[in-house]
């Protein structure tokens, strides 16, 4: 208004167009990722990532980092097809025993571990590592698998341990989130639940939305209607949450994903899917699997189109 004074009539993003059948949407020549697991990713494939890459390198887009938070078992920091996407705190020097960045969490350099109470959010069990390659595993380095959010994006993963081998706390969850918010990560990836509800959850989830914060969480595998029988974080009513059911390589949903029209927002590859594990990589199954695939999306679109 201050350039154009009265004469401004609306004021919106400027959006790039092209001609029909030559733009981002017609057959793009990226070339497939050399990553030698790529064959068997047929989760990335059914969701059409190679189209939705191939549309971004046309448009010539330019990434801002975006970083997911990985609320889970904690990530294998060190991981070839990992160590080069991790989130590093730059107020913290990594070792020193000090809080150097003054924000509660000594050592806190990739994430933190409310599980133990320390700066090592390593993963000791595989299954938050298994996400986060979902998400955004290094592509086209020649090395095991690809993730959503690996071309064209400029996602880092915030590793967040909250799972032991006995499972976690919600209280360690709500701090986990907390966390994510406060240190900037734009979305979160939530592959985990419980039956029943809890209103500290909702309030911290209500209060990350508030903050501009992305929840995406896991329906739940008991085959069971979350509208029937309340499954959290899945069944939290805040409109920052999206929560994902699991579907097979026949685009069916899977017998043992849990449902619900009111409470599951969408349905993502979750049966055999290939990805990284501390040491490697295997093949799991589950709604804990389909989250990621839309966490590494809403990363991928968050990281070319910030503004949204």
């Amino acid at each position: 208004r201050e350039r154009y004074g009265d004469e401004l009539e609306v004021a919106e993003v400027d959006q790039r167009v092209f001609p029909i059948g030559a733009g981002p949407s017609a057959a793009s020549s990226t070339a497939p990722p050399d990553d030698p697991m790529w064959a068997e990713l047929w989760g990335l494939r059914r969701i059409n990532m190679e189209a939705a890459w191939g549309r971004l390198e046309r448009q010539s887009a330019v990434p801002h980092t975006t970083v997911v938070a990985v609320i889970d078992t904690g990530v294998a920091t060190d991981h070839e097809d990992l160590r080069d996407v991790m989130w590093t705190n730059p107020g913290e020097v990594p070792g020193n025993g000090v809080d150097d960045d003054g924000n509660g969490f000594v050592d806190d350099v990739h994430g933190f571990d409310f599980h133990d109470g320390d700066g090592n959010p390593d993963d000791e069990d595989g299954h938050g590592t298994h996400c986060a390659g979902t998400i955004a595993g290094m592509g086209d380095n020649g090395l095991g698998v690809i993730g959503v959010a690996s071309r064209h994006a400029k996602v880092e993963i915030m590793a967040l341990r909250f799972l032991g081998p006995s499972g976690g706390a919600t209280s360690d969850a709500v701090m986990a989130l907390d966390y994510a918010v406060m240190m900037g990560a734009k979305l979160s990836s939530n592959s985990w639940g419980f039956a029943g509800t809890s209103e500290a959850l909702s309030m911290v989830m209500q209060r990350a939305y508030e903050a501009g914060h992305l929840f995406v969480s896991a329906a739940g595998n008991e085959g069971t209607d979350n509208d029937e029988v309340p499954f959290s974080p899945c069944g939290v009513n805040s409109p920052g949450n999206i929560c994902v059911a699991a579907t097979t390589s026949s685009d069916e949903v899977a017998s043992w994903s849990n449902y619900g029209p009111a409470s599951v927002d969408i349905a993502a590859p979750g049966q055999d899917i290939a990805s990284t594990v501390p040491g490697g990589y295997t093949y799991l199954s589950g709604t804990s699997m389909a989250c990621p695939h839309v966490s590494g999306a809403a990363a991928l679109i968050l990281s070319v189109f910030p503004y949204l």
